[in-house]
């Protein structure tokens, strides 16, 4: 093994939590159910009962949950249909209510894993030597579900990475509004087979870039020949859903990176959000900004799903389409190149393929650069994040996945002009899960979603079987000492 692997770990914590909605059982008629049943019962405590039990509530819940009160409220409201009509119920009563249909999801109460790792925009503080980083989690709760953390290291002086505590409580975002362009939503109506008459007509009545409430309008407008249809009212739901599929993710300014979790919003992402692949992107002007994918799943499908922020704090999420953008573990290129956006994607579930793009959002497959080939990758292979720019070139960091779906890391190197030029790969692993790295909620894998280079130190964050965040490092002389053409 090449990769000097680090004491320095974060561990899964199953006291970082969030609070969410939570309504029980299946209806009984369409007269009565479950959840008239845990109304009428809070109706009928007498008003010192329910107050007693709010004040408990607040006192229990208050410190695990930044907002408590508000999500209770907000929940109590979501069931108020099932309160007999013109019925007042005091703050107190309204509290006990919300918190009836309120549970609380242990983030990381399963696994925690894949990292990244990108320079923090904030590098104030700091000793000479030192450089602070942000790391995008994947954590995984009950049911297998999926969120996207966040944490900080820092790196040095010298071969050095200390994690920093993770604060809590947790804050969830606030979901604003996103822009669609024209483009790329006739892209992704085309793709989801919902490119249609009517989605044609409202398409036609919009803005060259719309929001949500634009789409809403011009769907208002349609005709009522179209609206009739028999299949009208399922096509209309349709875009819909897509259009939902874009927003925007904002945290209270008095947050710390790690209190923040995007957790899903979308019906594409019921499921999880998995696998956030970071990179601190230049554009052509010298411009910088955080831009990112994960991979959205709904119980069945998954979908690419990009990232772009400027602060870590608020954050523009969108669908990537087309062809290069069907499958697991795209990575983004961290600036242009010959004035294309350019990314790391992957070919029939099994290989390494560059991809290309105009506007960052709309993907097309260029040429397949690595197919498994070794006995460790002999199941598939794919990136462990976005490239990492040398002197020498694209040093692109790889997963290969062996008998016994065995995880191990390699190396390949693409040339700096023409990524499509593949210039050396690593024979043997550079990491494998073996002794204390092999156990865990999924064993015998070692993973990451994306390293960072500094001082000539390739430095890797690891997940180690799925249940605990490591660190390793690796000199770049060295890594490409190992490199075979």
């Amino acid at each position: 093994m090449t990769v000097r692997v680090h004491a320095a770990e974060l561990a899964a914590q199953p006291e970082r939590v969030i609070a969410q909605l939570f309504l029980p059982g299946e209806e009984w008629s369409a007269h009565r159910s479950r959840a008239a049943e845990i109304t009428a019962r809070v109706m009928a405590m007498t008003t010192g009962e329910a107050d007693e039990l709010a004040a408990e509530l607040a006192r229990d819940f208050g410190s695990r949950h930044p907002d408590v009160r508000n999500v209770f409220l907000s929940n109590a409201d979501i069931v108020s249909s099932r309160l007999p009509e013109s019925v007042e119920i005091s703050v107190a009563r309204r509290l006990v209510l919300g918190a009836a249909f309120t549970s609380e999801y242990a983030v990381e109460g399963a696994a925690l894993c894949n990292p990244s790792a990108v320079e923090h925009p904030d590098q104030t503080g700091l000793d000479p030597g030192q450089l602070r980083v942000a790391l995008t989690l994947r954590s995984i709760g009950e049911g297998h579900r999926s969120c996207i953390e966040f944490a900080e290291a820092i790196i040095g002086p010298g071969r050095n990475w200390v994690f920093q505590e993770r604060e809590r409580p947790l804050w969830r975002a606030r979901i604003r509004e996103a822009e669609w362009s024209i483009a790329h939503f006739r892209a992704a109506a085309e793709e989801e087979g919902i490119a249609t008459e009517i989605s044609q007509s409202v398409v036609q009545a919009l803005p060259e870039r719309f929001t949500i409430s634009d789409l809403e309008a011009s769907i208002a407008r349609l005709p009522s020949a179209l609206t009739r249809r028999a299949d009208s009212a399922r096509q209309i739901e349709a875009l819909r859903e897509l259009r939902n599929a874009a927003y925007r993710a904002a945290f209270a300014p008095e947050t710390a990176l790690s209190q923040r979790v995007l957790t899903p919003v979308t019906a594409e992402e019921r499921h999880g959000m998995e696998d956030a692949r970071l990179v601190r992107f230049t554009d052509l002007t010298g411009a910088t900004q955080y831009r990112g994918t994960y991979t959205a799943y709904d119980g069945r499908d998954i979908a690419l799903r990009l990232i772009v922020t400027d602060d870590l704090r608020e954050f523009d999420i969108h669908r990537l389409t087309g062809g290069a953008a069907q499958d697991k573990g795209m990575a983004l290129f961290p600036r242009p190149v010959g004035g294309r956006y350019l990314a790391l994607s992957r070919t029939g579930g099994e290989s390494i393929s560059l991809a290309q793009s105009q506007d960052g959002v709309i993907w097309d497959q260029l040429d397949k650069i690595h197919a498994p080939e070794q006995p460790w990758e002999m199941v598939q292979t794919g990136n462990c994040g976005p490239p990492l720019e040398t002197s020498h070139g694209w040093i692109v960091l790889t997963h290969g996945v062996g008998p016994m779906r065995t995880y191990s890391l390699g190396a390949l190197l693409l040339d700096r002009d023409d990524p499509t030029i593949v210039l050396g790969r690593t024979a043997t692993p550079i990491l494998q899960p073996l002794d204390e790295r092999r156990d865990g909620y999924t064993p015998n894998v070692v993973y990451s979603c994306g390293g960072l280079i500094k001082d000539d130190l390739i430095w890797i964050p690891i997940g180690i079987g799925d249940s605990r965040i490591g660190v390793g490092s690796i000199e770049v002389d060295e890594l490409l000492a190992r490199l075979v053409p």
